[in-house]
């Protein structure tokens, strides 16, 4: 039986290219810019037929066009890879990245395995890795078939620590110099700069040893003061739906296999950068959420009702009447503030997110969650539309709220823009 006990998140054997135009070999993840299939088509052009995990991704922006056939040759590439030489592996490592972003800040992120019976993405869950956000189950059959019958996967999976000592990955920035580099190139279409180290042997376990020390029941207990909780010891904070594909495509593959196989098989890890949430580089957005083709004024009205310590006040309020949760409205009736003493609800997406569910079931309507503050206020100022604006997530939240309130409501925040997302680079075999 596996030991729960086990940290959940350990070196790989990892696989890099081993002579490659790095800045072709290396593409942002399969789930940005999906409205925007030039940046694909450019992408493609750079390329080329070069080596390239452009070759072994199906970018979402394609998803209806011929899946098949596009299935068929990613699986065809990565085995040509596999087979021929493509690869180098870096056994038993950890890789060290620090990722210079467009704006000039560093994110750095150790990639590493994470051990797939030791997550569920479902609602509730008290696994040791656990998802930040709910889980959309109709997103994952189209990624299960893709990733099925996949020799290899490539990783944009972000997983987050909670390290405020920063004692953890930090610790690699002053040993780096005695580490095998293993690449340093830039990211193409204006992705930064990247450089990577190979942790292995006595580092390898020192970073383990202080992994383990994080993560401990004491240290739980002393940090969120619940020492009745299960341990969360890593949370997910970007790539959720690829790595609940990777956790069904394991089940799926292990199916009637003794206890022993199924935890010798490869399948039962998935590769994935683990960050500190505080990191100077991460910057956690908010995603707005405008609604469509309703009365706003209603709507507004049965917010009063929805939660009964409900105050709206005009757009000049100051936050010094009521105190609670507050966000912002716009429609073209005006604008305002709707604050809220005694939510149910840890954080403000979660209050606004279940009063949108009720009232959209009860009286119609559509929501779309945006990004920017500009483009909310223009699309809720339009005839039959409000638009909600809520201010940014404090990091520091994530942690106890996904531990006391379970996943987040969906699209709660945004880790950076697009071009500072993660970059596949790092492989592994997964069968």
């Amino acid at each position: 039986m596996i030991n729960m006990k086990e940290n959940a998140f350990r070196t790989a054997d990892i696989l890099i290219p081993k002579d490659a135009d790095m800045t072709k070999w290396s593409v942002v993840a399969c789930d940005q810019y999906t409205s925007e299939p030039a940046y694909w088509e450019k992408a493609a052009q750079v390329v080329g037929d070069e080596p390239s995990t452009l070759h072994m991704i199906f970018p979402e922006a394609y998803l209806e066009n011929e899946p098949e056939k596009r299935i068929k040759a990613i699986n065809e590439k990565m085995t040509e890879y596999a087979d021929g030489g493509v690869f180098k592996t870096l056994a038993d490592s950890f890789v060290y990245v620090e990722r210079t972003q467009q704006n000039g800040k560093v994110r750095r992120g150790l990639v590493g395995a994470v051990d797939l019976m030791q997550y569920d993405y479902n609602k509730g869950s008290g696994s040791a890795v656990r998802a930040t956000e709910g889980t959309v189950l109709d997103r994952l059959p189209p990624r299960i078939k893709i990733r099925i019958d996949a020799p290899l996967e490539l990783p944009h999976i972000m997983l987050l620590i909670d390290d405020p000592a920063k004692k953890v990955i930090e610790s690699l920035d002053d040993k780096k110099k005695s580490m095998e580099k293993v690449y340093d190139f830039e990211l193409m279409a204006g992705g930064g700069h990247i450089r990577g180290w190979r942790v292995c042997g006595d580092a390898a376990d020192e970073i383990m040893a202080l992994l383990d020390e994080n993560i401990s029941e004491s240290a739980f207990a002393e940090r969120y003061g619940c020492p009745e909780k299960p341990v969360l010891a890593y949370a997910v904070g970007d790539g959720n739906h690829s790595l609940a594909t990777a956790r069904e495509c394991f089940l799926k593959l292990t199916a009637g296999m003794s206890e022993q196989e199924r935890l010798a098989h490869p399948a039962r890890f998935a590769l994935a950068e683990l960050v500190n949430l505080h990191d100077d580089s991460l910057e956690f957005e908010p995603i707005h959420r405008v609604v469509f083709g309703v009365d706003a004024d209603k709507m507004l009205k049965e917010i009063k009702s929805f939660y009964e310590t409900a105050e709206i006040y005009e757009e000049n309020y100051s936050g010094e009447k009521v105190r609670g949760q507050t966000f912002k409205y716009v429609y073209k009736g005006g604008a305002g503030t709707v604050v809220i003493p005694a939510s149910p609800y840890t954080i403000e997406a979660g209050t606004l997110q279940a009063f949108i569910d009720k009232y959209i079931a009860e009286n119609g309507g559509t929501v779309d969650y945006i990004h920017g503050d500009d483009v909310t206020v223009r699309l809720g100022s339009e005839d039959g539309n409000i638009g909600f604006l809520l201010a940014p997530m404090a990091k520091s939240d994530l942690f106890k709220t996904v531990i006391f309130d379970g996943a987040l409501p969906r699209k709660t925040f945004s880790m950076g823009e697009a071009h500072d997302k993660r970059f596949y680079l790092e492989c592994r075999k997964i069968r």
